[in-house]
C-alpha cells in the first residue's frame, strides 16, 4: 500500500472522481485522516432554509475517502459499503460547511472511520458520520 499526499490525491479525484467536486474540496490531508470543504449554496438547501441531509451525506462519503486513500494509496475501486449519520443540529445556510474525517481501522478488506461535520465559524459538529469501506483485493 502506497500513502498519498495532498496534491497526489488531489490530482488523482480530479481525473477518477471528477464528480466528487459537488461534495466539496479537500484542503488538507494527513496519515489517515483529511479536511474538506462545501461552500454552501442554494443547491445545497432544503425547503425551510438548512444544507440538505445528502449533502452532507456526500461531503462526510468523500472526506472518508480522502481519509483512506491517504493511508493505501490510489485505489479507484475502495467503496462504502455503510454509512450511519447522525444530524445533530441545524447547519448554517450561510457558511461553509467543514468536514473533518479519520479513519479509526485500516485493515486488509475494510476499512472504518468517522466524520465531523460543522458550519465554519462554528465549533458544535452539525453531524456525525460513521463509515466503512470495502478494499479490493489489489489494494
Amino acid at each position: 500500500m502506497q500513502a498519498m499526499n495532498l496534491e497526489e490525491l488531489q490530482l488523482f479525484l480530479q481525473d477518477h472522481f471528477p464528480q466528487g467536486e459537488q461534495y466539496g474540496q479537500l484542503e488538507r490531508l494527513g496519515d489517515g485522516w483529511a479536511e474538506m470543504r462545501l461552500s454552501v449554496g442554494d443547491d445545497h438547501l432544503r425547503p425551510g432554509g438548512t444544507v440538505s441531509g445528502p449533502t452532507m451525506m456526500g461531503l462526510a462519503d468523500v472526506a472518508l475517502y480522502a481519509a483512506l486513500l491517504s493511508r493505501i494509496g490510489p485505489v479507484a475501486l475502495a467503496v462504502t459499503t455503510n454509512l450511519n449519520i447522525n444530524f445533530l443540529r441545524k447547519p448554517r445556510p450561510d457558511a461553509d460547511l467543514l468536514a473533518r474525517a479519520e479513519m479509526l481501522k485500516v485493515g486488509k478488506r475494510l476499512g472504518v472511520g468517522e466524520v465531523y461535520v460543522r458550519s465554519d465559524g462554528d465549533q458544535a459538529p452539525v453531524a456525525h458520520a460513521t463509515i466503512t469501506y470495502s478494499i479490493p483485493e489489489e489494494a
